[in-house]
């Protein structure tokens, strides 16, 4: 069986962090780089996977990085070939710290599949793979670096909530009032400090979980907006 590594890269990418990247797939029969200007995620992906020659497709992020570990598991997966798909855990370092908790492990994310079993990514915003067969879970983790300071992960949450609120004006999202942002902010809140217990994390958790507040919140605010233009 032969492994294709894809590689999506695009924007201002760390390129220390995209040599560690393609080092770290060296390994495999063939490597996709694809640099993501237009377009979505998931349109991405989806070039990849039309480029790729392999029997199996990795698909790793120009931040992320595969370890000795992970290809001996990678390896072995694709020689038993019990699954048409498998769900990587991913370990994150976000603010230089690796987070064990915050809802950051096991994190568990689509990443390899059997190429003639698989059909497409969708989703604008969270993309989704479209496969045949069963999923199986790959234990060792992918190593992810989220080298991104506050101040791009503001510029990203920008962009992204826009599209969020595009995605609730077009389900007919109920109008948004004062009690709906009350309501959103404290379940955000409730989810990251209590259920994930971001603060667990220390210091890094705590900014971390308050930013997913933020965020949320934005999201819902640029949905008011365009509610009341609308």
């Amino acid at each position: 069986m032969t492994i294709s590594a894809v590689i999506i890269y695009g924007g201002s990418f760390d390129k220390e962090l995209f040599d560690k990247a393609k080092k770290s797939v060296e390994w495999c029969d063939e490597i996709v780089l694809i640099n993501g200007v237009r377009g979505s995620f998931n349109d991405w992906r989806n070039e990849g996977f039309k480029k790729a020659k392999s029997d199996w497709i990795l698909f790793v992020d120009a931040d992320e990085e595969v370890s000795k570990e992970l290809r001996e598991e990678i390896v072995l997966a694709t020689k038993k070939n019990e699954y048409n798909a498998y769900a990587i855990a991913r370990r994150n370092y976000i603010f230089g710290k690796e987070f064990k908790y915050s809802g950051q492990w096991p994190d568990y994310q689509k990443r390899l599949f059997l190429k003639d079993k698989f059909s497409n990514w969708t989703g604008e915003l969270h993309e989704e793979p479209n496969f045949e067969g069963k999923l199986g879970h790959i234990k060792e983790p992918i190593i992810h670096h989220k080298n991104m300071s506050l101040s791009e992960m503001i510029e990203k949450t920008n962009k992204w909530s826009e599209i969020e609120a595009k995605f609730m004006v077009e389900a007919h999202h109920p109008p948004m009032n004062i009690f709906r942002f009350i309501t959103s902010g404290f379940r955000e809140f409730w989810l990251r400090m209590v259920m994930q217990t971001a603060f667990l994390d220390g210091t890094e958790g705590i900014i971390y979980g308050m930013y997913q507040v933020f965020s949320k919140l934005i999201g819902y605010s640029k949905l008011w907006e365009m509610q009341l233009k609308k």
